[in-house]
């Protein structure tokens, strides 16, 4: 009986107060006791400790990487923007004319141009851009490592198949270095050693101080008319980034025109060296094309995927699925499954989704025009590629 005066509404609990007090002779009650011990917590923060939180670790997993490409914006600015010059072209125009409007001089002969490009598996694109430049440029020159720049061993595809560019021998420059194959370093180690070494090539070619240096991939083509300008006219920039437009797949898919590191320098001994990063501020508008991941095979899409210095973005063993990379092509999505690589959350917004397909095969490489169908699939609506 509680004392006279005093009252107590605690409830207790008969069952816990035998278990958790002196032990009863009673067996069987270890379901009970686990009751008991666990009276303290609440079912549903202990549902969200032991299922959420895994779940939520693992869509992390998943998809960190969308995460932290969204939010990109609030943690870097977008670069210095170029100071981009106007581009002026018409065939019926005269080239002094052309000159004249850029406000540059005309020459009396034009510049030689050497056009040099590090060589992976890029065969068709290759002939496409030899023939897009072949009548402006004075030499070629082409190194091929039998190392991917990470680290995997490659045949020297163009040595097997030197052949078909036979247009181009008697002003080619052709050079082969041996890779370096060291487990676990950073790619991009590897490409500068091969740009290094492709800088070595150049001289052997017989280049020579004012001639114009063509720098980019062999995917980045610039148009021929753009090189002939820059050979004719006088007082050009020293150094010149060339503004392309941005492809995906083919050229049904038109990404963007923010394609900048393909460049043209006039030569300077001691001086100029090849690199595939920005080393000036001046951008020249509208100077032909880039077409990334531009392949017949799916076997090269899957090549280049563990072969180029981005293979980090290969994060799951799914992503080189045939069928997969088939799927995303014909759709004009990610390859790598990643959000746009924008500094502002307007432009990663406004490139959610595929690509949009194109119906326009308009101003493309001329070669690519006159030869259809050997390069079909590289047109609008030819989506489907060849196993092998």
């Amino acid at each position: 009986m509680p004392e006279a005066g005093y009252y107590s509404s605690k409830k207790t609990d008969d069952i816990c107060e035998d278990l958790c007090g002196e032990q009863t002779s009673r067996g069987g009650l270890s379901m009970s006791r686990l009751r008991c011990a666990l009276r303290g917590f609440d079912l549903k923060a202990l549902l969200l400790l032991f299922i959420g939180a895994p779940v939520v670790i693992f869509i992390i997993y998943l998809h960190g990487q969308k995460v932290t490409y969204f939010l990109r914006p609030l943690w870097e600015s977008p670069p210095k923007p170029f100071r981009t010059i106007l581009h002026y072209y018409h065939p019926n125009v005269s080239m002094e004319q052309l000159c004249r409007l850029h406000g540059w001089g005309i020459r009396d002969n034009p510049r030689r141009v050497f056009d040099a490009v590090l060589f992976s598996n890029e065969l068709d694109m290759l002939e496409i851009r030899w023939h897009e430049l072949s009548p402006y440029i004075s030499e070629f020159v082409l190194l091929e490592s039998n190392s991917t720049f990470t680290g995997l061993r490659k045949p020297l595809v163009f040595a097997n198949n030197r052949r078909r560019f036979e247009f181009s021998e008697s002003r080619l420059t052709y050079g082969t270095v041996g890779g370096r194959f060291v487990k676990g370093e950073n790619p991009f180690v590897e490409e500068s050693y091969q740009r290094v070494a492709l800088d070595q090539l150049i001289k052997i070619a017989g280049i020579e101080d004012d001639d114009l240096l063509i720098m980019s991939d062999v995917d980045e083509i610039p148009s021929g008319h753009t090189i002939d300008l820059l050979r004719w006219c006088d007082e050009i920039p020293e150094k010149l980034h060339l503004q392309l437009q941005n492809y995906l797949y083919s050229f049904e898919f038109h990404l963007d025109d923010k394609s900048w590191r393909a460049s043209v320098h006039r030569y300077r001994g001691g001086k100029t060296r090849y690199a595939h990063f920005r080393q000036s501020d001046d951008l020249f508008a509208d100077s032909g094309w880039h077409c990334s991941f531009c392949f017949r095979h799916i076997s090269q899409f899957i090549f280049k995927m563990t072969a180029y210095s981005h293979v980090d973005r290969v994060r799951f063993a799914y992503y080189l699925n045939p069928s997969r990379i088939q799927d995303v092509i014909c759709r004009g999505a990610d390859l790598f499954d990643m959000l746009p690589e924008e500094y502002t959350f307007q432009q990663i917004i406004a490139k959610l989704g595929p690509i949009p397909s194109s119906y326009s095969a308009v101003h493309l490489p001329s070669y690519l025009i006159q030869n259809v169908d050997q390069y079909r699939y590289l047109l609008p609506r030819n989506c489907k590629r060849e196993s092998e």
